[in-house]
């Protein structure tokens, strides 16, 4: 299943390369052009969440089916568009088909691996992902140079049909649950997404004209009727709310939308200005995030063993901490007499934070979740990522363009269109610098909000409730505990459905006389010697017996009556041991 999820995050990353040349190729603007990508992203996101639910319903392997051959045959229409229009529907069809393949990944890792080999798995899902992000551009950037942009598309086709037999043979079956579908709330999330994502777009196109914020403000009215009605809703949900009990799931979910919003907004600047001032080829700006990829790729193994070890809270906090550093590093050095290799390490640094993300953000999130709900739940995870990334998409593209409208000379931007320059003229490249520059200070920003959301993670599973025997007695209050450090046999018996034996069995122990009925409480439990004046029997034949002293007691021997002492080993506040003397 990684096969199809690879191939899919390459495309994500792969058009970033490219779109300098598309916009040159088929004559648009730079709102035309990364439509290409907040299109794909946009129709990638609003289906997250029923995919998820038809996994659970139809099976894991059937939705991946699915998903990845609706995937291969856009990728052929994308390649045989001729104008911007028919490639971005092109793209819409490509994301619905990534959509309903991804939830699959996370939904089969989180049914057959136990919650402590997790992170294991996890780190690969991770590592997929930090693959991707080097195979995309650079494969990009080769295929753009010697094939044309059609074939960043047409790659997928042969890839798609081996991934999709590989699947057929080797993905297994899992079970299935009934689901129904919540139609309502799959309309009312994807056009609030729409509105949404289509008003941060065009706002600046349209210098924020008034229909622009109703638009946004419609979006925003749709999604709340969205969360009313998952809240209401008197069938089965979109979105099941038991998901978001779990405050690791709430706070990974507000994670993983930054990092998704950070690594697709931070890529359109870098391109940009690696081809149109450094006078860069595709496949050369797509080498300068190799480092990044690289780096990521390598520590996902060793973060992988660090998250069933460790908690989460340092691991990815330290892993936003390290991209909001990177990203504020490059954001100082795109400058147009920048050498090449000091672009080169805040891609290693953006790389290290990247490897702490992923995994730990993937194993953290789904550490809790139920078989029943992991269907649900990847897709909420997966969806909140998407959303974060067309956010992403949408705010730079805004931001972009604010700052290119600034910053160049003539307030307007470079020329686009079929026969326009890739390469701008000398004179433009300090301003366009520095528009690249400032608006890679917003993915910085928003980055800071992961290391909020890493401080309150706890990444420890939910503790199951104890059973209780069946007994109407009062429970005693939570006593104090102390280490369980002897060699005594222990019997845990609940105290109170111990006191409401009225005929206890001849095995059963009960306190000698004179003895208070309360447990004894000593912190050092250890070798009671008993009362000089006290002696102990044995129950079956009342004959007396010899005092013991402090040794241990076989538990193969007969047992003697004793006092009641705590069991230590006890996690439930209501239980004592009886040791045996």
């Amino acid at each position: 299943m990684m096969f199809g999820f690879f191939m899919i995050l390459v495309d994500s990353t792969i058009v970033a390369v490219a779109n300098v040349v598309i916009m040159q190729k088929l004559g648009t603007d730079y709102d035309g052009v990364i439509w290409v990508t907040s299109a794909y992203l946009l129709a990638y996101a609003v289906p997250l969440l029923v995919a998820g639910r038809l996994g659970d319903r139809f099976g894991p392997r059937n939705l991946y089916l699915a998903g990845l051959a609706v995937f291969t045959l856009a990728s052929l229409w994308c390649g045989l568009s001729g104008s911007i229009g028919m490639l971005i529907a092109a793209r819409v069809v490509q994301g619905l088909g990534a959509a309903l393949l991804t939830p699959q990944t996370l939904s089969t890792i989180t049914r057959i691996f136990p919650p402590e080999r997790r992170g294991a798995a996890m780190s690969v899902w991770g590592a997929t992902a930090g693959v991707a992000t080097l195979v995309g551009p650079l494969a990009g950037g080769v295929l753009v140079d010697h094939l044309g942009w059609q074939w960043i598309f047409f790659v997928n086709v042969p890839i798609g049909i081996v991934g999709l037999a590989l699947a057929w043979v080797l993905v297994p079956e899992l079970p299935t649950e009934r689901h129904r579908f919540d139609v309502l709330g799959v309309v009312l999330s994807g056009v609030g997404m729409f509105g949404i994502v289509f008003g941060l777009q065009e706002g600046q196109t349209h210098d924020w004209a008034w229909w622009i914020w109703l638009v946004i403000l419609g979006g925003l009215g749709f999604m709340a009727a969205f969360v009313y009605w998952q809240s209401v809703n008197p069938d089965e949900p979109l979105i099941p709310l038991t998901v978001f009990h779990d405050n690791d799931f709430c706070l990974s979910n507000v994670a993983v939308a930054t990092i998704g919003f950070c690594v697709t907004a931070m890529i359109l600047p870098v391109m940009f200005h690696a081809q149109a001032v450094l006078g860069l080829s595709a496949t050369e700006s797509a080498l300068l995030t190799a480092p990044m990829a690289v780096v990521s790729g390598m520590l996902a193994p060793l973060v992988g063993k660090l998250i069933d070890r460790y908690p989460p809270q340092p691991i990815v906090g330290s892993g936003f901490s390290a991209l909001a550093i990177g990203l504020t590093w490059l954001s100082f050095g795109l400058t147009p007499d920048t050498p090449l290799w000091q672009l080169v390490l805040p891609f290693v640094a953006m790389g290290v934070g990247m490897a702490f993300i992923w995994s730990p953000l993937a194993a953290t999130a789904t550490r809790n979740l139920p078989p029943r709900l992991a269907g649900a739940g990847s897709g909420v995870y997966n969806a909140t990522r998407q959303v974060g990334s067309v956010l992403g998409s949408a705010g730079m593209a805004a931001y972009m363009t604010s700052r290119i409208t600034a910053e160049m000379p003539t307030g307007g931007r470079p020329v686009a269109g079929e026969g326009a320059p890739v390469t701008l003229p000398p004179f433009l490249h300090e301003p366009f610098a520095t528009a690249m520059s400032q608006s890679l200070l917003l993915p910085a920003f928003v980055a800071l909000f992961g290391v909020v959301a890493a401080l309150f993670l706890r990444g420890q599973a939910t503790a199951a409730p104890l059973v209780r025997p069946r007994t109407s007695v009062p429970e005693p209050p939570e006593p104090n505990y102390f280490p369980d450090d002897d060699e005594y046999v222990e019997y845990t018996v609940d105290r109170a459905a111990f006191d409401a034996v009225d005929d206890p069995a001849p095995w059963d122990w009960h306190d000698v006389p004179d003895e208070p009925d309360e447990p004894r409480t000593s912190p050092i439990p250890l070798h009671v010697e008993p009362a000089a004046d006290e002696h102990w029997h044995r129950v079956d034949d009342g004959r007396d017996s010899p005092t013991y002293d402090s040794g241990s007691f076989e538990a193969s021997a007969t047992p003697r009556r004793g006092r009641h002492y705590r069991d230590d080993e006890a996690e439930d506040p209501g239980v004592y041991g009886l040791h045996s003397m």
